[in-house]
């Protein structure tokens, strides 16, 4: 389905076609007709899938028939990255509508504060903000969302996660009830529901390729030992001198510097990203690896749902990620809009397990490989749970306090 078929206004149409949209992913296709009949409504796609689009474009389309010098719209989404990349497609997507949008986010300067406070208090169409950060905003009680229509929560089983649930329905409090409700999220969870019950009105529920990872992704992983790791790291980027564009993901702070010291005299640049650095120098190096002036960044799961980049060639996962789901979000990164690409994890005995929990979530065996042999050996493929054995079964006879007296 074309967007024109979907029946958006002339200044979307417009924005769409210098831009190069033309056919409408699923998701875009299912929500923007339920926005547009000012449904609440409860999605459920993963990154990648167009969601930013299925939501914001239907709003555009409504808030460009009248003008207000109110806040008319905010959008909640987990971190700064987020915030930014939704409010840059909203910028591009609003070019011929009249719509304005200012981002929320911590880590600004004062003159940065008072833009906001400025807008919070006075009006801008469009407030797109973390939660943390709008709290304190609400805080000095000068933020007017009285004439606020849309409350659209992007990432929400993120913000759950995080622990933002009470931040949500605070701010939930200080909009209007007469409100379309849009809830967004990758996963859906018992608490998804439950926050759906307390926000939505009868909604219109939608649920795009939960959890699997793109068709384009060639995944595979390495069995490996953690001084194995940087060596490794080293010659899969070598060996593919024609990819520009590669992320490397890790779990820790102090893995990531550890990451950048390894390969960081091989000959190409390489820039980290993590929550130690400040705002400024993070959207830098972001800047500097959009343009591909960067060809390898170095992240923690900051950036696993936040960053929107073009023509990423190789995600490495130095690690296995903590949570099945944050697997599928952070080789998400690759083969976006019908690409192809390539992502690698690097398992070590201990994450075996949690490697065979993700293969199950994504009903997909992946490939396992082993390390070249000048490397040394690498690990036998055994995802045993830790503690000893596939499960739990025996575990209790074999433990001293349970053994017979004798």
């Amino acid at each position: 389905m074309t967007f024109e078929e979907l029946g958006l206004n002339n200044k979307i149409q417009d924005a769409l076609y210098y831009m190069g949209f033309e056919e409408a992913t699923p998701i875009q296709e299912k929500a923007i007709p339920a926005i547009l009949d000012n449904k609440d409504l409860l999605a459920c796609a993963q990154t990648g899938t167009g969601k930013t689009a299925a939501f914001i474009l239907p709003v555009l389309n409504e808030l460009s028939e009248r003008s207000s010098n109110k806040t008319r719209c905010v959008v909640i989404a987990p971190t700064r990255e987020l915030v930014i990349q939704i409010d840059q497609q909203i910028q591009a997507f609003s070019y011929f509508a009249g719509v304005g949008t200012i981002p929320v986010y911590g880590g600004t300067s004062g003159q940065e504060f008072e833009a906001e406070k400025k807008a919070l208090s006075h009006g801008a169409d469009i407030v797109v903000a973390t939660p943390g950060k709008l709290i304190t905003h609400l805080n000095f009680k000068y933020t007017d969302f009285s004439q606020v229509e849309y409350l659209i929560l992007d990432e929400a089983d993120r913000m759950l996660d995080m622990g933002f649930h009470d931040d949500i329905m605070r701010i939930v409090r200080h909009m209007p009830k007469d409100r379309v409700n849009l809830l967004f999220s990758a996963t859906m969870p018992p608490k998804i529901r439950k926050l759906s019950k307390a926000m939505l009105k009868d909604p219109v529920e939608i649920s795009i390729a939960i959890s699997k990872p793109s068709k384009g992704i060639l995944q595979a992983a390495y069995l490996t030992r953690d001084e194995q790791k940087a060596k490794l790291i080293r010659k899969l980027i070598n060996d593919k001198p024609a990819y520009n564009s590669i992320i490397i993901f890790s779990s820790t702070k102090k893995n990531v510097s550890t990451i950048v010291r390894a390969i960081s005299n091989q000959g190409y640049d390489v820039q980290a990203v993590s929550s130690d650095l400040v705002q400024a120098d993070r959207e830098a190096a972001l800047r500097k690896f959009k343009s591909k002036q960067t060809r390898v960044l170095v992240a923690t799961d900051v950036l696993s749902r936040g960053i929107d980049v073009a023509d990423i060639n190789l995600v490495i996962n130095y690690d296995v990620p903590r949570d099945a789901e944050d697997y599928v979000h952070r080789i998400g990164r690759t083969a976006r809009a019908d690409t192809t690409g390539v992502a690698i994890t690097l398992v070590n005995e201990e994450d075996m397990y949690k490697f065979a929990k993700i293969e199950k979530l994504i009903e997909q065996e992946v490939i396992k490989l082993k390390v070249p042999e000048e490397m040394g050996s690498s690990p036998e493929w055994n995802p045993k749970k830790p503690g000893g054995g596939r499960g739990n079964k025996g575990r209790r006879n074999n433990h001293p306090r349970h053994k017979k007296r004798r």
